[in-house]
């Protein structure tokens, strides 16, 4: 039975989220009713990364199974065809090795996070930024955020439902940088907690604003206490960018 790799694109503002859910669409179900329609088959897709409602994805990445075989190229086209019209994109479609698998087989995920700042509303990026009325300090954002990178006990940037079993995790890099009326927090690890880069990105925007400093960033790190958190930024900003393997 083949089993095939696709990487998709899409908004994640109409979804409850990746996972299948019976509380509102979902980008999982989405895909799945695609691969009904074109081969006739119920499969269960397994995505590299479950974003929250709201999080959108450049480079998200999945696998499936089926019994027919399919060209990647056409494979891709189909489901497009009949994705529409969800805003879900399959960017490129392949046969993959037997053993692969979209989550456990990674090594890597990189997300991005988007502010914009300045006075007037969104027009174009509502709904894919956030937006923040003031200006903020990126280069002291970018000074509190080096005492994240490497391998530290998350506890406190963690959600208090997270299921994972252990809030130990490692930052291979984080970087927060300004582009024109935009700052961008970017972020490299194997794997992330559940609102982690949310709960980074909230409390990075507090050092940008002057009310923390950027050695608050590793003094919070430090307590691994929730309370300790700075606000959890709002999803719109957030892309699962890549996922590496």
């Amino acid at each position: 039975m083949p089993r095939y790799r696709v990487t998709l694109e899409y908004d994640g503002g109409p979804f409850a989220g990746w996972q299948r859910q019976e509380n509102g669409p979902s980008v999982q179900a989405a895909l799945e009713r695609a691969i009904f329609k074109l081969s006739g088959e119920e499969v269960t897709v397994t995505g590299a990364g479950r974003t929250d409602a709201g999080v959108h994805a450049l480079g998200q990445v999945a696998h499936f199974d089926l019994e027919k075989m399919f060209a990647g190229d056409t494979l891709r086209d189909a489901l497009n065809y009949h994705l529409r019209p969800d805003p879900v994109a399959v960017l490129e479609g392949h046969v993959a090795a037997s053993d692969f698998h979209a989550r456990f087989s990674a090594t890597a995920r990189l997300y991005h996070y988007r502010i914009v700042t300045r006075r007037a509303p969104l027009a174009l990026d509502r709904g894919r930024a956030w937006h923040i009325m003031r200006n903020l300090d990126a280069d002291a954002m970018h000074e509190g955020a080096r005492h994240l990178v490497g391998k530290h006990d998350f506890t406190t940037f963690r959600a208090a439902e997270c299921q994972a079993q252990s809030p130990v995790k490692t930052l291979d890099s984080l970087s927060v940088r300004r582009a024109g009326e935009e700052i961008h927090i970017e972020a490299k690890a194997r794997s992330f907690l559940h609102h982690q880069m949310r709960s980074i990105a909230g409390s990075l925007k507090l050092v940008g604003e002057g009310k923390w400093r950027p050695r608050d960033v590793a003094a919070a790190l430090a307590a691994r206490d929730r309370s300790r958190c700075g606000p959890v930024a709002p999803p719109d900003g957030l892309y699962l960018v890549r996922v590496e393997y």
